[in-house]
């Protein structure tokens, strides 16, 4: 299989990425028919077809008869229910002029994190997101274009997962850090609101300039102010990719990998729904879940199988499947997933030729940080200059190996073409 194959699977999509990376801009004004509030409602039924969004592959909004409140889940995590005053919050935890939220706005604390946030945009959008979104343009237009995305390992990035899989409706991340609800912005402090502002500036600065969070400062950082868990940073991180918030709502997984609605209780993540600046409706789904073998984690691979293979992407890892303790969920990913877009820290390179796959090398790979000594991977650096695999540059870094001389993706897809049938029950 040749460079030239894979690009041209890529080729219809690369107006998607130009256009995607142009408009960047929010609108912070949204329609007044937000999500609502119901104790009442506390399960989705697939079959019913009143939230096609949880399970079905197109995003429609839910409503309820005779005008009544539906969801209880955006009162429990103290969001408001007009999707405006939702997306005037995403604005303000960005960065960005908006509405609303007066004392924070007005605080002596507003203007440097508006600063700070503006910088780190422009950083992450010249060393990142514009070269990113470049890249997959050209190489894996298939994936830029698909409807869903399967990001593990990912925390509250939504950053990279809207910049490789720009035309998605659904994204699914994981990771181990919770969603707490937001504090009542009226009730805070100066002193609150400016501890706030700079815990939210640390948890994203790593991630918006390195392109990946440091797990134990974003675990510290995710709880040691009023802005806690991964709702704030998932938030701003939409309003600066140009997405307006339309909902947000708790939700967990049923035994049998159901999204059910968790109300003010069982909550394990969330569902957020927002359009992107060109209209398109998207649900960003986060899930709270250990991926270590024995963690309870398949509720959430069964929910994923159901979609059919899609594709995948992970980075910054940590060289988890490297360990027989991840062994799951990296056999899971190379069955279920129609392409994987990883780095090095993702499914090990023996793992792939041990299945059967076919790969595309992009950059170099020189080893890895003395930090994961069970990630060098020799095979995959011999890989790069033994012509079993194509093998182009790459011209940004990103995960842990920043510098582009020694930075490395790796794009796998099953040799066999995959199987786009749901799986109905695994």
């Amino acid at each position: 299989m040749t460079v030239k194959s894979n690009r041209a699977l890529s080729t219809p999509f690369q107006l998607l990425s130009a256009v995607a990376v142009a408009v960047l801009i929010p609108a912070c004004a949204l329609p007044d028919s937000a999500m609502q509030n119901d104790a009442g409602a506390s399960r989705l039924n697939q079959g019913n077809g009143v939230l096609d969004a949880l399970g079905g592959s197109s995003v429609r909004r839910a409503e309820s008869s005779g005008n009544r409140p539906l969801y209880n889940g955006a009162a429990s995590m103290n969001v408001p229910t007009s999707s405006s005053s939702i997306n005037d919050i995403a604005c303000l935890f960005a960065g960005m002029d908006g509405g609303g939220a007066a004392n924070v706005r007005g605080s002596s604390a507003w203007a440097g994190h508006q600063q700070r946030m503006n910088r780190l945009w422009a950083t992450h959008l010249s060393l990142h997101r514009e070269p990113l979104m470049s890249w997959a343009g050209a190489e894996i237009g298939d994936v830029q274009g698909a409807n869903t995305l399967f990001y593990p390992f990912s925390g509250p990035d939504f950053l990279f997962a809207s910049a490789i899989c720009p035309g998605a409706e659904t994204y699914v991340l994981c990771g181990l850090e919770p969603a707490e609800p937001l504090p009542r912005l009226g009730d805070l402090s100066q002193a609150e609101i400016e501890s706030g502002l700079n815990g939210l500036h640390n948890s994203v600065s790593t991630i918006m300039t390195s392109s990946y969070f440091i797990t134990t400062e974003m675990k510290s950082d995710l709880v040691a102010t009023r802005f806690r868990g991964v709702l704030p940073v998932i938030l701003a991180f939409m309003a600066r990719t140009g997405h307006s918030v339309d909902s947000v709502d708790t939700v967990r997984l049923d035994s049998a990998g159901n999204v059910t609605l968790a109300g003010s209780s069982g909550n394990t993540g969330l569902m957020i729904r927002c359009h992107s600046s060109l209209g398109r409706p998207k649900r960003i789904f986060y899930f709270r879940q250990d991926l270590s073998n024995g963690s309870g984690s398949g509720p959430l691979l069964s929910y994923v199988s159901r979609m059919g293979r899609v594709p995948a992407f992970t980075k910054s890892a940590s060289y988890l499947m490297h360990d027989g303790g991840f062994s799951s969920i990296r056999d899971f990913m190379l069955r279920h997933s129609s392409v994987i877009v990883q780095d090095p820290s993702g499914v090990p390179y023996r793992e792939f030729a041990r299945q059967g796959w076919d790969l595309w090398l992009y950059g170099n790979h020189r080893g890895t940080l003395s930090l994961f000594p069970n990630g060098q991977q020799p095979d995959l650096t011999a890989a790069y200059s033994s012509g079993r695999h194509p093998v182009k540059p790459l011209g940004f870094g990103i995960g842990y190996l920043m510098n582009p001389p020694i930075t490395c993706l790796m794009v796998g897809r099953p040799r066999r073409g995959p199987d786009l049938t749901p799986a109905m029950s695994r």
